[in-house]
């Protein structure tokens, strides 16, 4: 896939296709389909929760580790727009809109994983105990006419110094399962951030108000 820039956005060129089932489905509607290019249950809720229907969910399959040297932001963003792309090749004449996201936290220069494991999980949250930190989430919208806009959203947050009880206890739930940084905001660790500024959303998996602006300009209409 190669792309233009134009402007804030990017006007892609399209590669050779081969019509997909979205096509038909899409010719059966008088509005562009949403494609959420993401398995995340938080994601289509968070965009259930302002009105916008998610139409079909095709989660993308890409290769998300971080490049030598790649900072938490231009990680976040890159996955994003690699994401959306790679559902766009598949489904570009779907009259499609496509919405990706990625959410990553750092520590300084630092990115943390998304977290499989019980170790990962206590390593990331005793690396946070008594810290700032930041969360990162990039969002990049395709509408049907090829053209990407995308966006990332920071808020900044600060974790209270975890007791060994504390911790445990929270290992213990297994909320940490699948969460970047080990936690889970809208969960049991909210008892953990006596400090944040910026987007709660943002923190859970998608910002949601810039989401719908990129979602807007790319032709959406609730």
């Amino acid at each position: 896939m190669t792309f233009q820039k134009g402007g804030s956005h990017t006007v892609l060129n399209r590669p050779p296709y081969a019509e997909s089932p979205l096509d038909t489905m899409a010719k059966s509607t008088s509005h562009p389909l949403l494609i959420l290019a993401s398995a995340s249950p938080r994601r289509k809720a968070l965009l259930c929760q302002i009105g916008v229907e998610v139409d079909k969910v095709i989660p993308a399959d890409i290769n998300e580790d971080p490049i030598k040297g790649e900072l938490p932001k231009a990680h976040a963003l890159r996955l994003a727009r690699e994401k959306a792309l790679k559902i766009y090749n598949d489904n570009m004449r779907s009259g499609a809109i496509i919405l990706a996201a990625d959410t990553v936290v750092g520590v300084g220069r630092r990115i943390l994983p998304k977290v499989e494991t019980r170790q990962q999980a206590e390593d990331c949250l005793r690396l946070m105990s008594g810290r700032a930190h930041r969360v990162f989430t990039g969002v990049a919208v395709i509408n049907p006419q090829g053209v990407l806009r995308d966006r990332v959203v920071e808020t900044r947050l600060k974790v209270k110094v975890l007791s060994d009880t504390e911790l445990e206890n929270y290992l213990e739930s297994g909320e940490w399962s699948g969460k970047a940084g080990g936690y889970g905001i809208q969960g049991r660790a909210a008892g953990f951030i006596p400090f944040m500024s910026g987007s709660y959303s943002n923190v859970v998996g998608l910002p949601l108000f810039e989401s719908l602006k990129l979602l807007r300009a790319s032709g959406y209409s609730l």
